[in-house]
């Protein structure tokens, strides 16, 4: 099935590249024919035909100069230009959008092919590694046939003949004789090692560089020797002498064959008690080699590990010269007579292999298998953990968990996006993985920092594109909160975390508005329409059970209180420092008499029976003036009153602001009709104030307790003196 699997890649991508090709002949021929095309007509090099404007500036022989230089004179005047121009500028056009398209899809193709081409590398590092073990399979079994064949076991001894037992005699003696030398040579050369060789099988040596594990710079030079059951590592010093590094015994060793990158090639990633080392080898044939000896290595311990192959019975009768040499191999792979004698219990082979098995999963990113192999061998350990080095396995699968935990964070903390939805989807997969490993207030940490990023960026741009940014930073809080509660359930430490993550982001958003939007001097009308677009989402919220309004009313309350001072301070100073003429309003137009009618219409007040003339209305400019602008702080007070904590301050304003327009006074110096000063403050007691009145009540859902004590100013508004009194027959003017 792999290699069905990888043949059908091969003709994937052997299709694609052929499209490519048959496009690339394509294009090339349309470009051969259009230089035909030039070199067929020589003698109109000015003129192009409908169907490929573009022949001209294909040719060879094109030149710039000597083009322009023709469209002049074949022109006569500036428009005849201007148009050759023009129709130059689209053809320029043309060719490179048609360049863009073209360079686009073959960036696309590009891409769909290297996509296929990493997909088939990782089949085939799979495939690589399925072949390894079935060649193991296959030695183990060929082996022990060996041993089974009765072709190799004779039945009676005298009958066997002598001559082949004296060769395989003289061989093993050989080459015991020849490790002997080997160790004593390595012994010599070796400098700080004071460790037993002796009773070794030398299996492969090689000199190689340590390259870095997070960087892959090379460290040091090392030369490696490989016995049955030894690894003996050592550095290669300037005087080319070999000092003693470190030694593994060889079970406890991993070897992963690591895929060649752009800057390194031919590396081995050894496993060891202290960590991993990475070498790198010569060639990839030395490379193959040295993976080749480890597997012999682990091999033969695996094989002693499983106990010893029945004996032939021809083994019964050797003499005891073969006896002592056959045994001396088996000695030294067990260490005591007490292990021979008796049977230990080892793991099952998927449990030993598991550890390399999970290394290679999380390199190729397939975190839901690793976690389901890791689950697997924690339930097998807890289960039966009576085998042969059963503390040493818990503890690799230890230090895996935790390292596919922070890879896991890693990727979590990886996942962030300009875009909080793309953040959030990226970041459901370890976040899964890790509520399963009960690791939720390690990856809600990573989760409401990848949120607090996004938000943040989100802000900025609505900020600069002039959006609104409250709207968009409580959809972006519910949306964490509802993703937050799907992942992580009701947990207490994770719930508590959700609940400070809010606390400081509700904090960052209020910095954030008063700074941008209620600064020092801002209108009070800006203000309230700022305050009401964030109250609205924030009652939004509070109906789905997230009641960050109270929250949000503490964070303002001390900037709004000073807005409100402010704006108070300079409408009453504004009011009192104005002069009017106490003449009625000339509004100069029917038509702006009209629009001023339909404003109070609006708040309830008809002014019909003060229109006088054609464009007058018996009431002061100012005093209309001050009706608007006090209707308008009437609403934007009551938008803030909205929160009980400013409902005091904003009915103050209004009040103090309503005095302060009752008690402006005629000039004494000028000759002022007082009915008239008097018509003008009786206006504004019984017809602006209840409006007023209804307005604040009606907007802040409040009832006003300040407000209704100026309806007493009514009898201050003060009578004009009588007039004496005349007679019709007299006059003042003599």
């Amino acid at each position: 099935k792999n290699f069905r699997f990888s043949y059908e890649v091969l003709e994937e991508i052997h299709q694609t590249c052929r499209k490519i090709i048959r496009e690339t002949q394509s294009i090339i021929t349309k470009k051969f024919q259009r230089g035909k095309y030039f070199a067929k007509h020589p003698e109109n090099p000015g003129k192009m035909p409908e169907s490929s404007p573009n022949t001209v500036f294909d040719g060879k022989t094109f030149r710039a100069d000597d083009h322009v230089r023709d469209l002049v004179q074949e022109c006569v005047g500036g428009p005849e230009l201007l148009q050759r121009k023009a129709k130059i500028q689209t053809y320029s056009d043309q060719t490179s959008t048609a360049l863009k398209k073209h360079v686009y899809e073959n960036y696309m193709k590009f891409i769909d092919t290297a996509k296929e081409i990493s997909h088939l590398e990782s089949e085939m590092y799979q495939l690589s590694h399925i072949l390894i073990e079935q060649r193991n399979l296959l030695n183990t079994l060929r082996d022990s046939n060996i041993v089974d064949d009765p072709r190799n076991v004779p039945l009676d001894a005298d009958s066997a003949p002598e001559e082949p037992q004296t060769k395989s005699l003289d061989s093993r003696v050989n080459e015991e004789t020849q490790n002997r030398n080997t160790i004593a040579l390595i012994r010599e050369s070796l400098t700080g090692y004071s460790g037993v060789l002796d009773n070794k099988t030398f299996i492969h040596e090689g000199g190689l560089i340590e390259l870095d594990a997070n960087d892959y710079r090379p460290i040091c030079r090392t030369y490696l020797f490989l016995f049955n059951d030894t690894l003996i590592v050592a550095k290669v010093k300037h005087d080319k002498k070999l000092e003693f590094l470190a030694e593994y015994e060889a079970k406890k060793l991993a070897v992963i064959n690591i895929r060649d990158l752009d800057g390194v090639r031919n590396a081995i990633n050894i496993i060891t008690p202290d960590g991993s080392r990475i070498f790198q080898c010569i060639s990839p044939s030395a490379k193959a080699e040295w993976i080749e000896k480890f597997e012999v290595s682990m091999k033969g311990h695996q094989r002693h590990r499983k106990g010893p192959a029945p004996l032939p019975p021809m083994a019964t009768r050797q003499k005891s010269v073969v006896d002592t040499m056959s045994l001396c191999s088996d000695a030294t792979l067990s260490p005591t007579a007490e292990h021979a004698t008796t049977p230990l219990i080892f793991a099952p082979d998927w449990l030993s292999s598991a550890p390399e098995e999970i290394q290679a999963l999380i390199a190729q990113r397939h975190f839901e298998d690793t976690l389901s192999l890791l689950q697997k061998c924690e339930e097998y350990l807890a289960r039966d953990s009576a085998f042969h080095g059963a503390n040493e396995m818990r503890e690799k699968m230890k230090n895996l968990k935790a390292s596919l935990v922070s890879v896991l964070l890693l990727e979590l903390s990886a996942s962030q996006s300009r875009s909080l939805h793309a953040a959030l989807r990226s970041a459901r997969r370890p976040l899964k993985l890790l509520a399963e490993m009960k690791k939720s207030r390690e990856a809600c940490g990573a989760l409401l920092g990848v949120c607090t990023t996004a938000i943040r960026t989100a802000q900025r741009q609505a900020r600069r594109n002039n959006l609104g940014v409250a709207e968009i930073f409580f959809c972006d809080l519910a949306q964490v909160v509802a993703e937050f509660v799907g992942a992580f359930g009701p947990q207490a430490a994770c719930t508590a975390s959700l609940v400070v993550w809010c606390h400081q982001e509700l904090q960052y958003f209020a910095s954030q508005l008063i700074k941008h939007y209620l600064g020092k001097g801002t209108d009070l009308e800006a203000v309230a329409n700022c305050v009401e677009l964030v109250r609205v989402p924030c009652g939004r919220l509070t109906e789905v059970g997230l009641d960050v309004g109270y929250h949000m009313e503490g964070l303002l309350r001390p900037t709004l209180e000073g807005l409100l001072a402010e704006a108070k301070e300079r409408l009453i100073g504004a009011t009192q420092r104005l002069e009017d003429n106490w003449q009625p309003y000339n509004l100069r137009s029917k038509q702006a008499l009209r629009s001023t009618m339909k404003e109070f219409e609006v708040f309830g007040i008809n002014l019909k029976p003060l229109i006088t003339g054609d464009t007058f209305i018996n009431l002061t400019q100012s005093t209309v003036n001050f009706c608007r602008q006090f209707f308008v702080t009437t609403l934007s007070c009551a938008t803030l009153a909205k929160y009980e904590t400013l409902k005091y301050d904003a009915e103050v304003l209004v009040k103090e602001l309503f005095v302060a327009q009752f008690n402006l006074k005629a000039d004494p110096s000028t000759a002022i009709d007082l009915n008239f000063v008097s018509r003008n403050k009786l206006f504004l007691v019984e017809k602006v104030l209840p409006a007023a009145i209804a307005l604040f009540e009606t907007t802040s859902g409040r009832t006003c307790e300040l407000l209704p004590e100026l309806k007493g100013l009514a009898g201050k508004t003060g009578q004009p003196p009588k007039p004496k009194p005349r007679s019709i027959y007299q006059t003042e003017v003599l």
